[in-house]
């Protein structure tokens, strides 16, 4: 975790499929640690193609079953069909600029800036503004929650504490 803190969390990434991980890893989250997320990411990373939208999208019945029956990643149906049906939609959005684009539209104009713990949230005007976008547009497991945990793991603003060795790195 220090690690992941340290290397990873509150950095900008950039392309479709490094997105689509995130909010999909985001989804699957939901309900459970991030320590168990990360512990089983390389198997996400594999089952879900990286994270390519274009075979991901192509899923259907048989991908479903076949990932409904694979320890090593979450099995939730819900959370992997919204994953399939969330990979569909990224490739629906490319027409208008793409998935990037459009979360980083919601980057917010005064970023939180925390001192401690007690001060911080868990969404935001801009996350709930960006879970209704995508919502609108087809996305599934996309909650307020969810989008201010992807907005902070992906660099949208900086989700370090004041005082943090990591704030504005």
């Amino acid at each position: 975790m220090r690690d992941y803190h340290d290397e990873e969390w509150g950095r900008r990434v950039s392309g479709e499929a490094a997105y689509l991980e995130r909010l999909t890893l985001e989804a699957f989250q939901s309900g459970l640690s991030w320590a168990t997320i990360l512990a089983k990411r390389p198997a996400f990373r594999e089952v879900f193609a990286g994270f390519d939208a274009d075979v991901v999208a192509g899923y259907g019945a048989t991908e479903v079953e076949r990932l409904m029956g694979d320890a090593r990643i979450v099995r939730n149906r819900r959370k992997i069909e919204a994953a399939v049906q969330n990979a569909r939609a990224t490739v629906d959005l490319r027409d208008d600029g793409g998935l990037e684009q459009l979360v980083l539209g919601f980057t917010p104009e005064q970023p939180p800036a925390p001192a401690t713990t007690e001060e911080l949230a868990t969404t935001s005007a801009e996350s709930v503004a960006l879970s209704k976008e995508l919502k609108r547009r087809g996305f599934a497991f996309v909650g307020p929650t969810t989008m201010f945990a992807l907005m902070e793991a992906i660099g949208v603003f900086d989700p370090h504490l004041l005082g943090c060795h990591r704030r504005g790195q």
